[in-house]
């Protein structure tokens, strides 16, 4: 899942210095799909419950074995074409296909997806309208739990392969379909392992990677009602520290000056008192040339400031961006290295004090913040010998930021539009959530790593089912999103 940023109201003028960036004059077009026959398919799907949960001991073997033998017997052309591995560490359950392109001396795309979901509470079970693993098609609608996050992107993309392949299609550079097995808890067991192997296969560059990200939605954008198709164009890092104190337990009855939940706390408390400093990313100042122009004109010089701004310097339009920026706890986080406190642990019994406490701080690093930095920042901010720092995540960096100007962005705006149609905006952004994907983009082989769900959502309500309740998507935008990945296949022989 991803947050946005924006600012501003409405405008429809352009500034000299601050020029439309939008593609003009694309011509819509129309792909007939098989759509009762994918609905079913996408239906069916959504009814094996793949979930990733938080402990990894807790996973569900048989969902996923089902659902490769689903897929399998769902898409016969693909598993009959494509050259089909089972990968992964220490559990095989990611997949990996590969389809040979006509000409195998150019750069490779890849499309990422991933098959896991996150779990439905029990106490959120009333809430629904349908089932959350039943793949219900009622009043317009697929429901379920992984219909929108994110099997209909895995459906989509197979659906446009099994078409292509009956119309004898094949394309010109080699493509990779990846669909990971844990992006929901970071993607250490499935992406970064399928990276891996990509890698150590020898693969130089690829020409163009898309996983997920926002789906188009009117309002996604804050000062901009109109409809909008963010493309992700780099994504901050991720680490998880454990902050640890370990010493003396007992009786309540006879309390120390100072109890071990009461110094974990106070090193808490500083830690969160210590932000990392503002500054404006590359990918913002990307953002806001394509985006700054479809805001108010009044701030058309502010917005020019920070589309053009340099690295290392900070104008006073800049910082007036800056301080307008952190006053939402959204875009706040776009601009700086992030501190987020998400586990506590400590005590069995109101009446024995605990040997030991623990917290879990969750970072979203920005280029520059290594883990080693975040650790010094940590343990200069608590400046208490008595707390112990473990890194316990799959740590990855802050990506590499795509060319929002190179040919791979201007081929998925043009099947965006191809698609959905001119009438409605479509810029980069700057990921602070993230999905697998980082675990390409982040290495020298995928610099050029875009994301967007390939879906029409008819407003931001809908966007809640994301992790929320009642997850659903229209029908008829699915057979869109299936036209989507079917278009950009063949756009992609263009780049």
């Amino acid at each position: 899942m991803c947050v946005l940023t924006g600012l501003g109201a409405p405008a429809v003028a352009q500034d000299a210095d601050l020029p439309s960036l939008q593609m003009e004059g694309v011509e819509q077009i129309t792909i007939e799909v098989d759509l009762d026959g994918a609905v079913d398919r996408l239906s069916r799907a959504v009814q094996f419950p793949t979930v990733s949960n938080q402990d990894r001991n807790d996973f569900d073997t048989k969902a996923f074995d089902d659902y490769h033998a689903f897929l399998a017997e769902a898409y016969p052309k693909v598993h009959a074409s494509l050259k089909r591995e089972v990968l992964g560490d220490p559990r095989p359950y990611s997949l990996l296909y590969t389809w040979e392109g006509k000409n195998p001396d150019l750069p490779p795309a890849l499309f990422y997806a991933h098959q896991d979901v996150v779990p439905v509470p029990e106490d959120s079970l009333d809430q629904w309208d349908q089932e959350p693993f039943s793949g219900t098609v009622a009043d317009g609608y697929i429901w379920g739990r992984g219909v929108l996050d994110d099997k209909n992107q895995i459906h989509g993309i197979l659906e446009a392969a099994e078409m292509k392949l009956e119309e004898g299609w094949q394309p010109e550079r080699t493509l990779y379909f990846v669909f990971g097995q844990d992006e929901e808890v970071g993607g250490p067991e499935g992406a970064r392992y399928v990276a891996d192997v990509l890698e150590q296969r020898g693969i130089e560059r690829f020409a163009f990677v898309m996983d997920e990200s926002a789906p188009l939605i009117p309002g996604v954008f804050p000062g901009i009602p109109d409809n909008t198709a963010l493309i992700g164009i780099a994504q901050k890092g991720y680490i998880s520290l454990e902050l640890a104190m370990h010493g003396v337990g007992g009786h309540s009855s006879q309390p120390p000056e100072e109890s071990n939940i009461g110094i974990l706390a106070k090193a808490i408390t500083k830690l969160e008192a210590a932000q990392f400093p503002y500054r404006i990313h590359e990918a913002v100042r990307h953002q806001y040339r394509y985006m700054g122009p479809e805001l108010e004109e009044a701030r058309q010089p502010m917005f020019a400031a920070v589309a053009f701004g340099k690295e290392g310097e900070m104008t006073d339009l800049e910082k007036e961006f800056i301080a307008e920026m952190a006053t939402n706890q959204v875009t706040r986080a776009m601009l700086h290295t992030t501190i987020a406190v998400t586990m506590f642990n400590a005590g069995i019994k109101d009446n024995v004090l605990p040997p030991a406490a623990t917290a879990v701080v969750n970072f979203r690093p920005m280029p520059g913040d290594t883990p080693d930095v975040i650790i010094e920042h940590v343990r200069k901010a608590i400046d208490d010998d008595r707390i112990t720092i473990t890194d316990i995540s799959a740590s990855t960096p802050a990506t590499a930021v795509a060319d929002p100007d190179g040919p791979g962005y201007k081929a998925l705006e043009k099947t965006i539009r191809q698609i959905w149609g001119n009438d409605l905006i479509v810029a980069p952004f700057f990921v602070i959530g993230g999905s697998d994907s980082k675990h390409f983009q982040a290495r020298a082989f995928a610099p050029d790593v875009y994301t967007i769900t390939g879906i029409q959502l008819e407003s931001m309500k809908e966007f809640a089912g994301f992790h929320g309740v009642n997850e659903r998507i229209k029908v008829d935008e699915y057979g869109k999103t299936i036209g989507f990945f079917y278009q950009i296949m063949s756009n992609l022989d263009d780049l």
